[in-house]
């Protein structure tokens, strides 16, 4: 266990062509309707984008390394973790999205907590991406699962 760094991966399957899932997450007019709240910008490969929470007060920078349209986004956040994003046509208007989140450290008891947190986090972004893109559905998912996380108790 000395050597185990976890991968974490969430997967799910929308009925909705390649080029409109991966642009959901390209387009931050789409990402802001299941995500983050506020963006600095469009991904584009080698440029670096400011994403906000608002409703939770912080913000983060990520680097977009690798765009490869309709198939694959990696990006590179702040504190050195990745983030890979997989498109696979099913059909004509099925597409099968890998996350795959990887790079993060710490004791094991850090790594379990971690990966536990994004494994969590992830899926709950692709069900809020399902619905909007299936049923045009803002669910409100991400701001929902810790409402009162901005507030001093």
């Amino acid at each position: 266990m000395e050597n185990f760094v976890p991968v974490v991966k969430a997967e799910m399957l929308i009925k909705r062509p390649a080029h409109e899932v991966y642009e959901a997450f390209v387009d931050p007019a789409v990402t802001t309707k299941f995500w983050f709240t506020k963006s600095s910008g469009r991904l584009e490969a080698d440029k670096r984008v400011r994403w906000e929470w608002e409703m939770y007060g912080v913000s983060d920078e990520v680097h977009v390394l690798e765009l490869e349209e309709d198939r694959r986004i990696v990006l590179k956040w702040s504190d050195g973790t990745k983030t890979e994003w997989s498109f696979t046509e099913q059909s004509e208007d099925e597409t099968f999205v890998t996350i795959t989140y990887s790079g993060f450290g710490g004791s094991v008891e850090e790594l379990v907590l971690q990966a536990t947190d994004n494994m969590g986090g992830y899926t709950i972004v692709l069900c809020g991406l399902k619905a909007l893109l299936e049923h045009g559905v803002v669910l409100n998912l991400v701001a929902d699962k810790a409402p009162y996380a901005h507030v001093k108790r």
